[in-house]
């Protein structure tokens, strides 16, 4: 299941926000196994700048994955087994392996930059939906703003780090 045209019940809402949890595990679980892939000398070569964005970026995705699962919690929808949920994920949004970027943060970048994109994909096909669901609509898209907003301060301080380091 991806995002489609617009959210049309609590169940299809409640396995969008799962993917959306696991596409922020998946997010954290990459650029901790990336950092962790580098020798001990490239891992005491990268900056502090770089181990603190990293630190953060999985800080940011637990409380994303925190909020989401709160929302879900308040539908009145069957969930989905997580593994179900990982495969769509890997399917949809982890095409592509930590080192097939030049670089930790090239992949970070590229994690922000598809969570951000999930994000403003499940904004727009809920505002496009008149369904009525089991949860506050305004809730619902307060919190989805906000993370979509954390997502994009995300791109742009990897993307400032990354111009530093030129």
């Amino acid at each position: 299941m991806s995002v489609g045209q617009r959210v049309s019940s609590d169940r299809q809402l409640a396995r969008l926000l799962q993917i959306g949890v696991v596409l922020e595990e998946l997010v954290e679980a990459r650029a901790a196994r990336h950092f962790e892939s580098l020798s001990s000398r490239e891992q005491d070569e990268l900056h502090e700048d770089v181990r603190e964005l990293l630190s953060e970026a999985g800080e940011e995705s637990a409380e994303h994955r925190e909020r989401l699962e709160s929302l879900i919690d308040d539908l009145d929808a069957e969930t989905i087994p997580f593994e179900e949920i990982e495969l769509l994920v890997g399917k949809q949004y982890a095409q592509t392996a930590p080192d097939d970027f030049d670089g930790v943060l090239y992949d970070q970048l590229h994690g922000e930059e598809t969570a951000y994109k999930f994000y403003d994909d499940l904004i727009t096909a809920i505002e496009a939906s008149e369904t009525t669901f089991a949860l506050d609509r305004d809730r619902l898209l307060e919190t989805l703003t906000a993370i979509r907003a954390e997502e994009a301060e995300g791109v742009e301080e990897v993307a400032k780090l990354m111009e530093a380091r030129e």
